[in-house]
């Protein structure tokens, strides 16, 4: 009996000890993956809406979708930057790349896959320049997850964190891992551009009312909003349209929960 009980006890501990490790393992779709509890606390969701579709598709994580945006050269973000390392090594991003953490790379919750960003530590002004291959991080107050070598260069590895400045620089032609060189990126788009799927929010008589809604809800969510100037039965009309989807489901999905109580789905440049 003494025998029996000291294997039990052996047996609990293990398994307590095992429950308190910093990884924790969630088993979804068919595969258990290991969410890491280090420093940088960046979360894995290879879930299918986020691998399956990598590029401008909304999807969700933890019940909260995010829409990715249409970003400009010159567009500026500020937030806390974290980074992730030897953890996810070797794993997949949320486009499909095998993550290498001497890569200069990042993740970024709603930026265009393979857009070119420097990335300043407002503690000691140093940079960094990365291309978004991955989607994170999902903590409230984090906006970007830098690789274990950016993070390194801008001095912020010992602190797990650092408040920063982000500046869209250009975006990098599909399939293309390097970073781009100056010269390079003012040749490319200065503007992201997705689909030509918009919600009508409002439309007014006269301009002043347009121009109002316009200012007050660009931005919303990250999408955009535009004037669209027409003359409909010989009167002039002024429709404010909220831009930026990829699809009509995407634009449904957002309309569906929106604050925007008339709104309807509208396509067109």
């Amino acid at each position: 009996m003494n025998n029996i009980y000291a294997l039990t006890l052996i047996f609990v501990l293990v398994f307590i000890s095992g429950c308190s490790s910093t990884g924790k393992r969630i088993y979804r779709g068919g595969t258990t993956h290991t969410y890491s509890a280090n420093k940088s606390a960046h979360s894995r969701y290879m879930d299918d809406k986020i691998y399956k579709h990598p590029t401008m598709r909304s999807y969700v994580v933890r019940g909260i979708r995010y829409y990715p945006t249409v970003v400009s050269v010159g567009d500026t973000f500020t937030g806390n930057a974290s980074w992730y390392g030897p953890d996810f090594n070797g794993k997949l991003t949320s486009n499909g790349e095998t993550y290498n953490m001497y890569d200069m790379t990042a993740a970024h919750k709603t930026l265009p896959m393979n857009t070119i960003v420097k990335v300043t530590n407002k503690r000691n002004g140093l940079s960094t320049v990365v291309r978004i291959n991955d989607r994170g991080p999902f903590i409230a107050t984090r906006i970007i997850d830098l690789s274990n070598t950016a993070a390194k260069k801008i001095h912020m590895l010992g602190a797990g964190t650092a408040p920063v400045s982000i500046e869209v620089l250009g975006f990098q032609a599909k399939g293309k891992r390097r970073i781009p060189t100056r010269k390079e990126l003012k040749k490319s788009p200065q503007i992201k551009h997705m689909s030509g799927y918009a919600l009508q929010i409002a439309s007014f008589s006269r301009f002043e009312g347009a121009t109002s809604t316009q200012n007050k809800y660009d931005h919303t969510d990250g999408y955009r909003t535009i004037i669209k100037d027409l003359e409909i039965n010989g009167q002039r009309v002024f429709k404010v349209w909220l831009k930026g989807f990829k699809s009509e489901k995407e634009a449904r999905d957002y309309k569906a929960q929106c604050e925007f109580d008339n709104a309807f789905i509208v396509r067109g440049n």
